[in-house]
């Protein structure tokens, strides 16, 4: 199992509970407030540039319906496939929003005001110079998370994304589990293929992260043999010998919050699973996302209660936040090490 001095906080898509997901505004914040890992979302532009994004469409944090409304695809939505980064960067893009009644509203009203500031949208290599960059200015060690989206997707567009997204590892010198990086993916099948053929056809060896999801949100899909295609099920993963069979091709899991903490738990009264326990047993390690501090569930008292739940009680060996510099304080706190950064002061993960 990777193993630290000390339970990570991984920011989710950058410090995003104060600023614009994604944007390089977020990952300067949540790089100040002292997260260990930095994630990006990756998906692939009409010319192959991997574009730092959560979706693979572009209408939920940009201008994009007003600045090109004949782009859109029958089912409504702005595919970042279907743009050069030329015509991306021309995209003004704002706070997670949702279209309601005709209406553009935020998904988290307390956050970052709509269409307020000035932000864009940039490369994975663009991110990855700007983390590197500050590594080196501040001494730091501050790792890559990178996630590879929606592969399926990209395969049926005839776009190998798994392989540009580890060229480009490569090329920066991510090669090694000492790199500093986490790479995740939804689809087990793509995961097990990076592991077993992509990475050693490079000479590569980074620690993968299989993510889980309920089948129900139909996360992935694959063929199902009869020419069509079908929602992936994930349910075999949270059955007895699942964990086992995840550590033949992963290093550690991406948990939804439930699959750790039940729904019917209620103050006081926590319903923990059985899967932390089975995972490490497995030699997985065990990241759940994503805690917010705008979005508690109802067995938290406050947000410091949710991550004592998480860290302590559960046993977990690092989280997913919108909210990083708070788990920081939280462990800072707690640990002997100190809380983020610490790493900086031992031997990489092994």
């Amino acid at each position: 199992m990777f193993a630290s001095p000390h339970p990570l906080v991984i920011a989710h898509r950058g410090a995003s509970g104060y600023l614009p997901e994604h944007t390089l505004a977020a990952k300067a914040m949540a790089y100040a407030q002292g997260a260990d890992y930095l994630e990006q979302d990756l998906v692939l532009t009409r010319d192959d540039h991997l574009l730092v994004l959560h979706d693979h469409f572009l209408d939920r944090v940009t201008d994009v319906a007003t600045q090109f409304p004949a782009r859109a695809r029958e089912d409504g939505r702005f595919y970042a496939i279907d743009f050069d980064l030329a015509e991306i960067r021309q995209l003004r893009v704002t706070e997670l929003f949702e279209r309601r009644q005709g209406r553009v509203e935020p998904v988290f009203p307390a956050r970052f005001p709509l269409w307020t500031s000035r932000f864009e949208l940039h490369t994975f290599e663009e991110e990855i110079e700007f983390i590197q960059g500050l590594n080196r200015s501040t001494g730091r060690k501050v790792g890559l998370y990178p996630e590879i989206k929606v592969p399926w997707f990209h395969r049926r567009a005839g776009k190998a994304i798994s392989e540009r997204v580890l060229q480009v590892l490569w090329d920066y010198g991510y090669q090694t589990p000492e790199a500093g990086v986490f790479l995740q993916c939804f689809d087990p099948l793509e995961l097990e293929r990076i592991h077993r053929e992509l990475m050693p056809n490079l000479g590569m060896r980074l620690p993968t992260v299989q993510l889980i999801a309920p089948t129900d949100w139909e996360e992935t899909w694959c063929p199902d043999g009869q020419g069509d295609w079908q929602p992936y099920d994930y349910d075999w993963m949270l059955a007895p010998g699942g964990m086992a069979r995840i550590a033949d091709y992963a290093e550690a899991i991406g948990p939804w919050l439930p699959m750790v903490v039940g729904e019917d738990s209620s103050p006081g009264h926590l319903q923990l699973t059985a899967l932390v326990a089975d995972a490490h047993r497995a030699g997985l390690a065990v990241h759940p996302y994503t805690l917010r501090r705008d979005q508690l569930p109802g067995y938290a008292r406050d947000f410091n209660d949710l991550l004592d739940i998480f860290y302590r009680q559960a046993g977990v060996d690092g989280l997913f936040t919108d909210f990083p510099d708070l788990a920081v304080a939280y462990l800072r706190a707690r640990w002997p090490l100190g809380a983020s950064g610490a790493q900086n002061e031992s031997a990489p993960p092994t």
